[in-house]
């Protein structure tokens, strides 16, 4: 019989529920013996003396001020994401697209250049190819797949390398090890968004990167109901951001943290039945004659295939396929879905699928959306927990009633 496991390094399904929660002496003290992080809707935390108060205010003594500066709901949060993703510190936003904002003007000044890629989410590269530039801030975007020139464009010079693996929503895949490593060999800090993948099946900084983000709206969450932004990392940067963000604003608010804590004990559980479901779905829809291409990296047909097996223990819940038929073949196939949301969201218990034109690109014109190499054909199609035949049945059903290639 072989010996239980070390309880010192308990799994990723053990620690998407307890990490972060409170102690036994926490819930006596404080929440009244509650087991479940309660909601602390309260906007600031007073103190018996202005010694005590003090005390907190410089961080000599743990405890909250202000909400928009923290918040123990909030803080619960924050360490459990922290914990998954084995950083050393988190800060929490109000959405994923101010967690990628804050990180970006944190770390960027004027005569500072980005590299990135083409394909990420429609909001971050319209602060790459319209928000930097205003501020005097060079970027470079560079063909997602092409390692070479993108280790040549850092190898110019660059503050930050901000990757997206896997990406929104072509569902490419980058080296992180590979990227990070040269970044680094020329002094630039590596962020990677690891929304998609989720701390169960990627871990970017064990691969090299510096900070990790997340929209918390999606996969953490899980249930479609509270939008919120994560950033992980080591304190020093970390700190920095926290800062930035605590003077701007842009701060989680306590229920949505309690929301997004009571998703994130499913998380393991959600993500494993959503890597089997996607791969199901992503062999089903390469075999149909209507459907001209399937992006979805557990296909050995995927160009970043090894990659994917190398840096991930799971391909994820979401694919993108492209039709036959361009966009009016989109418009006619998805009403015809019975089990699926027709909605801008991704990493919800029930499957959503839309095109980019009104999900992750709905912001960009055509002709940015081309440029970065996303189909107008293509539909994103994020997996949920329903069950894989009926999820595939009904892929059948809409496909088939689509008219024949050629056919008016």
């Amino acid at each position: 019989m072989k010996n239980p496991k070390n309880n010192d390094s308990p799994g990723l399904g053990t620690r998407s529920v307890w990490s972060g929660e409170l102690s036994t002496k926490e819930r006596g003290e404080r929440w009244v013996a509650a087991t479940q992080v309660p909601v602390a809707l309260s906007v600031s935390f007073g103190y018996e003396t202005v010694e005590e108060w003090l005390e907190v205010a410089l961080g000599k003594t743990a405890g909250h001020i202000y909400g928009r500066n923290t918040n123990p709901t909030v803080a619960a949060f924050e360490e459990k994401v922290r914990d998954l993703e084995s950083a050393e510190a988190a800060t929490s936003f109000s959405s994923g697209m101010a967690a990628i904002s804050n990180t970006l003007f944190t770390l960027l000044s004027p005569g500072d250049r980005v590299v990135s890629i083409k394909d990420t989410y429609g909001g971050t590269n319209k602060i790459f190819i319209e928000f930097l530039p205003r501020f005097q801030i060079a970027v470079t975007l560079c063909d997602t797949t092409d390692h070479g020139a993108i280790e040549e464009e850092i190898a110019r010079g660059c503050k930050v390398l901000y990757l997206e693996t896997p990406t929104n929503p072509t569902i490419r895949i980058v080296d992180i090890e590979r990227l990070a490593r040269v970044a680094h060999q020329h002094g630039a800090i590596v962020v990677v968004d690891n929304t998609f993948a989720t701390p169960i099946n990627q871990h970017p900084l064990e691969l090299g990167a510096d900070l990790i983000l997340h929209s918390a709206t999606k996969f953490l969450g899980g249930h479609a109901d509270a939008l919120g932004g994560v950033v992980c990392g080591p304190k020093g940067l970390i700190s920095r951001i926290y800062h930035f963000r605590e003077i701007n604003g842009a701060c989680l608010e306590p229920m949505s943290a309690y929301l997004l804590l009571r998703g994130m004990k499913t998380l393991h559980l959600r993500i494993r039945q959503q890597n089997e479901t996607a791969l199901r779905i992503a062999q089903f829809l390469a075999t149909h004659p209507k459907v001209a291409k399937v992006f979805y990296p557990g296909l050995p047909t995927h160009e970043n295939h090894g990659i994917a097996r190398r840096q991930m223990s799971g391909f994820g819940g979401v694919l993108s396929f492209a039709l036959h038929g361009g966009f009016d073949t989109v418009k006619q196939f998805l009403p015809r879905l019975r089990y699926a949301n027709l909605a801008a969201n991704l990493g919800a218990v029930e499957t959503v699928a839309g095109p980019p034109a009104t999900t992750s690109h709905v912001e960009s014109t055509p002709e940015e959306r081309a440029a970065a190499g996303i189909p107008e054909a293509l539909i994103r199609y994020s997996v949920g927990i329903e069950d894989a035949d009926d999820l595939i049945a009904d892929l059948c059903q809409a496909l088939d009633s689509l008219p024949a290639r050629g056919a008016k």
